[in-house]
């Protein structure tokens, strides 16, 4: 018996772009769009100044420019990502600051426009689970039903004194009451967590993992702490409140975390990049394909794969610091 089956790219987890071409028979990416919109977190709506890791593009640093309209970001994102494919489809991708923080009929104008654009099959939307009203969910219920569909909700930690530290500004229970708002309508959902956020320990970053693992989400986000310049968190930084992870530490962690998720869990991230002029640490996470390599390289040392673990460990309780 296959261990690992949710794979045929010689990978050891459930990959996003295996999910995709299984799901639509070809080559699909995302086109990521600014819609606009501003976050709860940094007008007033629940707290000021943002997460303190958020850079001043709210997360959207490799999006469309946001003075731009929908379909002209759509086109000029496209045309950048043809470079690297020749052919495919589409996920329109509102990706930066909250992408739900408005009321519903600018909601609908956004999303319509993009799912107008020639080529797109689906949305992806990331937001906060307090931006989540019962009017919004109704209308991305809506759009589960006639189009492909993901909502992207940041956890980033279960861990309530990290969540005070980053400014994060809402607690685990609401992340799980916007997880349960949205799976009473069939929706999917990519959890994000950061690993290497201040005063973690890395046994803090796995009980993370395991309670995304125990909730009802069918996607997630494994997301390396990448400091930027001009961010809040550089002066929780100079104040030695912030240690990088090694390369090593890393990947580590992130075999780890892979092996006590669902099988079934699509990964859609396991690091990432920042932009490079803005990036204070650590340097190592630049190289992004030797990080992914790395990690395959672990997983096939450890005789390891997504899941190995998952029934051993997710009827545990996670205990929230």
């Amino acid at each position: 018996m296959n261990p690992f089956p949710y794979t045929n790219d010689h990978k050891r987890y459930h990959t996003w772009n295996y999910h995709l071409r299984n799901q639509f028979g070809h080559k699909v990416f995302k086109i990521s769009l600014d819609g606009g919109f501003d976050c709860p977190n940094r007008d007033g709506t629940v707290a000021y100044g943002g997460c303190t890791f958020c850079s001043a593009a709210g997360s959207g640093d490799f999006a469309g420019n946001r003075v731009e309209p929908i379909e002209v970001q759509f086109q000029s994102i496209k045309e950048k990502m043809h470079q690297k494919w020749k052919d495919g489809k589409y996920i329109a991708y509102f990706q930066a600051f909250t992408n739900t923080h408005a009321p519903v009929d600018v909601l609908r104008e956004k999303y319509e426009t993009a799912l107008k654009q020639d080529g797109v099959v689906g949305l992806s939307i990331a937001t906060r689970p307090d931006c989540l009203p019962d009017d919004v969910v109704e209308y991305l219920a809506e759009l589960n039903e006639r189009t492909y569909l993901w909502v992207e909700l940041g956890l980033q930690t279960v861990h309530e004194q990290t969540a005070k530290l980053i400014n994060r500004a809402h607690d685990f229970q609401t992340y799980v009451d916007g997880v349960e708002k949205l799976r009473k309508h069939h929706i999917r959902i990519c959890s994000h967590i950061i690993n290497g956020l201040p005063m973690e320990t890395p046994e803090m970053m796995m009980e993370t993992a395991k309670a995304v693992a125990a909730l009802d989400v069918q996607g997630i986000k494994i997301h390396l702490l990448h400091l930027l310049k001009g961010t809040p968190m550089v002066k929780q930084y100079e104040k030695g409140m912030l240690k990088f992870l090694t390369f090593d530490d890393y990947v580590n962690l992130v075999c780890d975390q892979l092996e006590i998720l669902p099988p079934e869990m699509i990964v859609h991230r396991i690091t990432g990049d920042g932009p490079i002029d803005l990036m204070i640490g650590p340097m190592w996470s630049v190289n992004k394909w030797e990080v992914l390599n790395a990690i395959d390289a672990e997983l096939e040392r450890r005789n390891s794969y997504q899941g190995k673990f998952y029934h051993a460990t997710v009827d545990q309780e996670v205990h929230r610091v």
